[in-house]
């Protein structure tokens, strides 16, 4: 289809129902296998992504076997007590209950790298900002996170980790950045809320409050949803 063709209507609700109804999935993994065409489905929109200079910096290294996915959730649990330590009293109580990854229960799980010495692009655009690349590399983790919605698969993000030992227990080149850790599998459900803002650790906060006009601090109260 030439790329002028406008989106009908369905097709434009189909692209903001996958935005609004995108979540960071932690739980409610069925176990059912994700299947090679729909992984690479998902992996050729993530590969389609903007990228500065048309560097296209990513690796996409993908998980299934169960030993290595063992391995990386023990570095989760031993991450998870470090950074549980930050909260007290009722924020740590509130933290201890949160499910935080589905290493173990997705079926497939995908690392995302940025290679900062990709020679694609020739440099475009990294002159004044060397951090481009890292940008570029989060526009493909979010296009996967949409096709995944779109294909009712839920992606989990895992951050909480020792980013040098996942590096080495997956043989990531030392030169290359661990941007992002995903699970991957089809779900029972996709809350209408995010799971922290049911859980009450945190809620979206107001279109309005961070969008200025023209100059930093110049906001219109009445620009709500």
């Amino acid at each position: 289809m030439p790329a002028n063709v406008p989106f009908s209507e369905e097709e434009r609700r189909g692209v903001y129902r996958a935005i609004y109804e995108r979540r960071d999935v932690r739980s409610h993994f069925l176990p059912l296998p994700v299947g090679d065409d729909v992984l690479c489905r998902i992996l050729d929109a993530a590969h389609h992504a903007p990228s500065v200079g048309f560097m296209q910096p990513w690796d996409f290294l993908v998980i299934r076997d169960a030993a290595v996915r063992k391995a990386i959730h023990a570095n989760f649990e031993q991450a998870n007590q470090k950074a549980a330590e930050v909260y007290q009293g009722e924020r740590r109580a509130l933290y201890d209950s949160l499910k935080l990854a589905g290493i173990l229960e997705a079926p497939v799980s995908v690392c995302v790298t940025c290679d900062h010495n990709r020679a694609k692009g020739g440099g475009l655009g990294r002159q004044s900002d060397s951090a481009t690349d890292l940008y570029s590399t989060v526009c493909a983790i979010q296009n996967l996170w949409l096709a995944a919605r779109a294909e009712s698969l839920g992606v989990g993000w895992v951050s909480i980790v020792d980013l040098d030992g996942l590096k080495t227990t997956l043989g990531i080149p030392a030169a290359h950045t661990l941007v992002a850790y995903l699970c991957i599998g089809y779900t029972s459900e996709f809350g209408v809320q995010p799971d922290l803002e049911v859980k009450g650790w945190e809620c979206r906060e107001s279109l309005a409050n961070v969008i200025h006009f023209d100059r930093w601090g110049a906001q219109r109260k009445d620009w709500v949803r």
